[in-house]
């Protein structure tokens, strides 16, 4: 396979539709493919790897504007890229808005233009691509790309209902991964980091939980819950990530007398170092397209424990934790009461189950294919006209 040269927009976030793309990027460029990564900010994890540039999208303000307009500046930017570089591929994380600036892109570069494949990841599809006033272009810029791909088999239902069934027909699922050698378990004992969090060593067993902190992750459940496994054991509860429900969150654990049980981190610098020293990931949330922390903890030997939604089962598979009823907080801390009083069984078949599944190598082999198959039919359509 030739070398390709790639465009990859995304939002510089630590939820999964960042981290996923700026992973993809980094594997792209360990094969030799010229990448150029174009967001507001450093996506996923800095720093960004060797052999990847960063593009860093400028959006303008003006007091005229009480929005600014970031769905332009991503397409001047893409334009730019590709008339810089000469860009065969596009590839757009989250629909909302980058396949219409992707679609506004290809527009103006008219013959030159890249082929373009649309990622989408949840919420772009389930929730504010659904939203009345921008429905009818999110379908219709989704639809303009040359492919689409999803991470669950779940999510491809999801955009189905949106897109119609025609456009769903061609939708690839292409699962996302984890880099089993960052995320690892750690040497046995090995809990200085948690501890550290507590005050010393000698506390219970740690459950983690990392996301966004948006009203959908229910953070809410997170304090009932660990209210609930703490009435069995002296259970702990570290929060990693930031958004809108992080103080709310805090401000219920402390009216619950848990504050002191309880450590919110915000963004943390080495993710993988603190996750593989839990002793459970707690997820609440009521929907789910994937669910990459969850496989992040699944890599680390870190068995999850969450709600049966979305694409989670085809993520977190038998032995690896549980996946109860949706929103069923007792059922929930049963579960974990039982996971954490068989450790080391869970732990080996989670960290079993991710390699086995969702290897970085794999995931990086399908969407080179998807990536090539593209700019071999553009290279075949240019000869026919010739």
């Amino acid at each position: 396979m030739s070398h390709l040269s790639i465009g990859i927009v995304c939002y510089p976030s630590l939820g999964g539709s960042g981290v996923v793309a700026a992973e993809l990027a980094a594997g792209l460029a360990e094969r030799g493919h010229r990448v150029h990564l174009i967001a507001a900010g450093v996506p996923g994890r800095a720093p960004l790897p060797a052999g990847v540039r960063l593009h860093t999208v400028a959006v303008p303000e003006y007091p005229l504007f009480s929005h600014a307009p970031y769905e332009m500046a991503v397409a001047g930017a893409i334009v730019a890229v590709a008339r810089q570089h000469g860009l065969d591929i596009v590839n757009v994380h989250y629909a909302v808005p980058h396949a219409s600036s992707a679609d506004t892109a290809r527009r103006v570069l008219g013959a030159a233009a890249p082929r373009c494949v649309v990622t989408l990841h949840g919420t772009d599809v389930t929730r504010v691509g659904r939203e009345p006033s921008i429905r009818a272009v999110t379908r219709y810029a989704i639809a303009a790309a040359d492919r689409i791909t999803v991470p669950s088999a779940y999510l491809r239902e999801a955009a189905a209902e949106l897109l119609g069934a025609e456009t769903a027909a061609g939708i690839a699922v292409l699962p996302n991964f984890v880099d089993t050698e960052l995320f690892r378990p750690a040497p046995e004992h090995e809990r200085g980091a948690i501890d550290a969090l507590f005050g010393g060593a000698g506390g219970g067993p740690t459950l983690i939980h990392v996301s966004t902190f948006r009203p959908v992750k229910r953070a809410a459940d997170l304090i009932e819950l660990l209210a609930r496994v703490r009435r069995s054991l002296p259970a702990r509860l570290v929060l990693v990530g930031d958004g809108p429900d992080r103080a709310a969150t805090v401000a219920q654990a402390a009216a619950r007398g848990l504050a002191d049980c309880v450590r919110s981190l915000g963004a943390v610098a080495d993710l993988p170092a603190l996750l593989r020293q839990a002793d459970a990931f707690v997820l609440t949330s009521e929907s789910e397209s994937f669910g990459v922390a969850a496989l992040e903890a699944l890599s680390s030997g870190v068995p999850v424990f969450a709600y049966r939604v979305g694409g989670l089962p085809e993520v977190v598979g038998d032995g690896c934790g549980a996946l109860v009823a949706p929103f069923d907080v007792a059922a929930l801390a049963q579960a974990v009461v039982g996971g954490l009083r068989q450790p080391s069984h869970l732990r080996a078949q989670a960290r079993a189950h991710a390699v086995a599944h969702f290897a970085r190598a794999a995931a990086i082999d399908r969407y080179e294919a998807c990536f090539d198959a593209l700019r071999r039919g553009v290279a075949a359509a240019r000869r026919g006209t010739a």
